[in-house]
């Protein structure tokens, strides 16, 4: 079956919020575990909605993964230049790794900025550690901005990529 990508609709916020919280915490991306206080923001869906375009893919009517599409001026945009789409939290569950959810949902968001007027590029923060997620943007053309690089929290070192669109 084909893979759906849509807006998350709010009786899934719950659902997204853990599935993007086990992948951070079962690859290892939260220094303090259970205890990280970036755990309340991968789960608080309902407050990214409010503020960007939260993404699921789902297949066969189960949600396997999500992202969030921060359009020019939006909040969450953290690295985002004015000309410039960012896409930040992707997840994808378990069940969902190895399916194509992740390059669907990342494709996703470049169709949206795409049909953004003005947006020339699509920029993302990794961690260094999420080597599986690089090689997804590497392949899709997504380009190091090692200048952009940036710390959120000391000792915190993000990593960025950009795609000219």
């Amino acid at each position: 079956m084909d893979i759906v990508i849509r807006a998350a609709l709010p009786a899934e916020y719950a659902e997204l919020g853990e599935i993007t919280a086990r992948a951070y915490l079962g690859d290892g991306h939260l220094d303090l575990n259970d205890n990280d206080d970036y755990l309340n923001t991968l789960r608080d869906v309902a407050g990214r909605a409010a503020r960007a375009e939260v993404l699921v893919a789902e297949q066969d009517g189960r949600v396997l993964g999500g992202v969030t599409f921060a359009a020019p001026g939006s909040p969450l945009a953290d690295i985002a230049g004015a000309d410039e789409a960012e896409f930040r939290m992707l997840a994808v569950a378990r069940a969902g790794r190895g399916r194509g959810v992740g390059e669907a949902l990342v494709r996703a968001c470049l169709e949206r900025a795409r049909a953004i007027e003005g947006v020339t590029a699509m920029v993302l923060s990794t961690q260094p550690g999420m080597a599986g997620a690089q090689r997804l943007y590497a392949r899709l053309g997504f380009v190091r901005t090692p200048e952009r690089d940036w710390e959120p929290i000391a000792g915190l070192k993000l990593l960025t990529y950009r795609l000219k669109l």
